[in-house]
């Protein structure tokens, strides 16, 4: 299946996808909550550094 076919394809309840089709729109999504799960930690992470090196700066 191209990457076309799959971008053009909605969920709608007169048409159900494809096992291939359903296989590659999860494969994508899982692909992006991984990246945004990945971002989302390391600003997390930098907060937390950021607002210790301030508590110790103080200290």
């Amino acid at each position: 299946m191209s990457e076309k076919e799959l971008n053009a394809y909605r969920l709608t309840s007169m048409d159900e996808p494809s096992d291939e089709m359903l296989s590659a729109i999860m494969k994508e999504a899982a692909a992006e909550a991984q990246t945004s799960t990945a971002k989302a930690v390391a600003v997390y992470f930098n907060e937390i550094s950021t607002m210790l090196q301030k508590k110790i700066a103080v200290l």
